[in-house]
């Protein structure tokens, strides 16, 4: 019986201390947020020294073309080597045209086409954009897929006050990653 007693007595001291120490952690650390909660197992990253960026990414040099009036050029840009550009139209409503992957064979995840509008005499009226992200939540994973997508169309809208003042665009890629 007295070794009963013994075992009953460290079993409950054990119980009352694991009990304590819950409590004292509890107290100790705050509750996290909802909004903190889902970043406490996120990784932390730092790149000391890389600034943010301060604006879109644009086109050195697209205010020093002068493309013909009723025409549509490539702006150089740094992806040329990877894409071609094809079908590039210019209306009323803007530019049309799409880019064609041609350094590998994978599927574009970001893809951004910049147009530079122009007057008669050659001179930047203005800028507009075409912007893709891949959308993963929309890709239906039972259904069956072919070879990555690697054109893509795009439209970039003329703003409303160029309209009936541009008469030419230029037209150039400063984001492209695919896989």
């Amino acid at each position: 019986m007295n070794r009963s007693r013994r075992i009953l007595l460290v079993g409950g001291l054990a119980l009352i201390a694991f009990f304590g120490a819950l409590v004292a952690v509890r107290v100790a650390i705050p509750a996290a947020s909802s909004d903190q909660s889902s970043l406490l197992g996120a990784a932390r990253t730092s790149f000391p020294g890389l600034q943010p960026a301060a604006a879109e990414p644009t086109l050195a040099g697209l205010d020093q073309l002068t493309p013909a009036p009723g025409s549509v050029v490539q702006a150089p840009g740094p992806f040329d080597d990877r894409f071609r550009l094809e079908g590039l139209t210019l209306n009323a409503d803007g530019v049309h045209g799409s880019a064609l992957v041609v350094s590998d064979v994978s599927e574009i995840l970001e893809f951004e086409a910049l147009a530079g509008f122009y007057d008669a005499e050659g001179r930047l009226l203005g800028t507009g954009r075409f912007v893709h992200h891949l959308d993963e939540d929309l890709i239906d994973p039972t259904e069956e897929h072919g070879p990555p997508n690697q054109l893509e169309s795009f439209s970039i809208p003329m703003p409303a006050d160029l309209q009936g003042r541009a008469v030419s665009a230029a037209v150039g890629v400063p984001v492209l990653v695919n896989e």
